[in-house]
């Protein structure tokens, strides 16, 4: 398997969905824009996506992967399809009572998670609302990752990258043409979610019935599989989910700001998060398997050449998006949101906090890369000591940052938070010994450095005004914006090229 050529087709599907993303925001802002009902319904979203990308999509398929691949590779067909049936039948039972009790206390979560929305009686109502109709997606997307577990272990990506995509389509879809049906129209983007989370799970199944790993209902609680992987994901839901954790407690903050904090936050985020998953959970995805694999079959220098590798593609890719998200925040956001509902002062205020997050978005992605070094390998304790400390400094800088930098300081003290918990992990892998970096490094980064000036340079001179985007047209600003990325993309990866830099030199091997 050639994981550069695995990785183009993740991030092609992973692309495909960060781009109807954007279209499902765009038509979100230009239907409700930034508001009182945005607010509640991106509230009520974050709770369920949260526990998605705790149990789900984090601490369970970084627990779940490494001991699906250890029972591929070292026991029975046999052996290997009953732990899939008894994970699934037991990780089934569990979320459908997260998620009943979720609805029940909904009005409870909300009074925690938003306490500022106490004050208004209104808004607080459509949260818990809202809350109660999208809460079983938790349900849904925990079963659509054990899918994905078990397709990216039988290394067939493709389909678990591509589901995404159907969220984004029942978004565009209920926010089109079934908002006008409902009172008030907010609430179709919470049936949109309900939806989509179903649909997702619906699509995996044919696939699961062709490996003949479609999971029969076999609820055995003290099997030895379902035990290991409750051990490893009761601490993994903090070693893997520390920016999430984050953002929840961010909301709280926000919660108290102005009205419009929230969805600032939540579009600024948005964006961010397209590089972060183009490059971070595409990486992820197909590094936790290949690890796994390598370590289970002993061969140490193979899992170091992995993360090597991995940490490169991920400088080379990463620093230039970081980069660009900072200096094109204005022509970004106007592009994409200023239609409708969305005014000017939205797009200032957002791109406040997306300057804020791109200065950590090379730290959030790397710890995508850098967290599977210690998943595979089973060790649960040093990521877990790392995520809380990351938590408690992020915590810190709220304080110190909200007083001043407002909704800003909230997405700037994840960023930094990012960076620490990255630089920690790594210093974990090379003082274990699991990591050592191959020859070339130095001479690696000053060529990555001459680049990102010259990046930076054709990004501020081609972008011009702020003022300008401000004021031109829709259409005029999609043509200049892509002549403006075209000519830094350009230029970017000429001088790497003319630097000796090439694609072939990237490739990588695994089995």
């Amino acid at each position: 398997m050639n994981l550069l050529r695995t990785l183009a087709t993740v991030s092609s599907m992973t692309l495909l969905s960060r781009i109807l993303g954007f279209v499902r925001d765009f038509v979100i802002a230009r239907s409700f824009g930034a508001g009182m009902m945005t607010d509640a319904f991106f509230v009520a979203f974050r709770l369920p996506n949260l526990l998605r990308r705790l149990f789900a999509e984090g601490a369970f398929s970084q627990a779940f992967v490494p001991i699906l691949a250890e029972y591929r590779n070292r026991r029975s067909e046999m052996e290997t399809k009953t732990l899939v049936d008894r994970v699934a039948s037991m990780l089934f039972l569990i979320l459908l009572g997260v998620s009943a009790l979720g609805m029940a206390l909904a009005p409870l979560l909300i009074a925690v998670t938003a306490p500022g929305f106490s004050a208004d009686a209104e808004k607080f109502q459509l949260t818990v609302e809202l809350t109660r109709i999208t809460f079983p997606y938790i349900l849904f997307m925990s079963l659509v990752a054990l899918a994905a577990g078990v397709l990216n272990t039988w290394s067939r990506f493709a389909l678990p990258a591509f589901t995404p995509v159907l969220l984004n389509l029942s978004f565009i879809g209920m926010a089109l043409f079934a908002a006008p049906w409902f009172d008030p129209p907010v609430l179709a983007l919470a049936w949109a979610v309900f939806l989509g989370g179903a649909i997702q799970l619906a699509i995996q199944i044919p696939a699961l019935g062709k490996l003949g790993m479609l999971p029969r209902f076999d609820p055995v609680w003290r099997d030895e599989g379902v035990q290991r992987v409750l051990k490893l994901m009761a601490p993994a839901v903090l070693g893997v989910s520390v920016a999430q954790i984050s953002l929840l407690i961010n909301t709280v903050f926000a919660s108290f700001l102005e009205s419009g904090s929230v969805s600032w936050l939540y579009y600024a985020d948005r964006l961010m998060e397209f590089p972060a998953g183009l490059l971070g959970a595409a990486l992820g995805t197909i590094l936790l398997p290949s690890l796994a694999k390598t370590h289970a079959s002993g061969q140490a220098e193979d899992f170091s050449a992995l993360l090597d590798w991995g940490l490169r593609l991920t400088l080379m890719l990463t620093l230039p998006a970081s980069l660009a998200l900072a200096i094109l925040a204005i022509p970004l956001l106007s592009t994409l949101f200023q239609y409708g509902a969305f005014a000017a002062v939205d797009v200032l205020r957002t791109r406040e906090a997306l300057v804020a997050y791109s200065i950590g978005l090379t730290g959030l992605i790397l710890v995508k890369v850098l967290a599977p070094g210690f998943y595979a390998r089973q060790d649960i304790r040093t990521p877990v000591k790392i995520a809380l400390l990351t938590l408690m400094l992020t915590q810190l800088m709220n304080a110190a940052f909200i007083g001043w930098l407002k909704h800003a300081g909230l997405a700037l003290s994840i960023g930094l938070a990012s960076c620490f918990n990255a630089a920690m992990l790594w210093r974990g892998l090379r003082q274990r010994g699991v990591y050592m970096p191959k020859p070339g490094w130095s001479i690696f980064m000053l060529k990555l450095l001459a680049a990102l000036l010259i990046l930076a340079g054709v990004l501020w001179f081609a972008s011009g005004e702020s003022s300008t985007w401000l004021v031109i047209s829709g259409g005029q600003r999609v043509l200049r914006l892509t002549g403006v990325v075209t000519a830094g993309l350009g230029s970017y990866f000429l001088t790497l090229y003319i630097l000796g830099f090439r694609w072939q030199d990237f490739r990588r091997a695994a089995n």
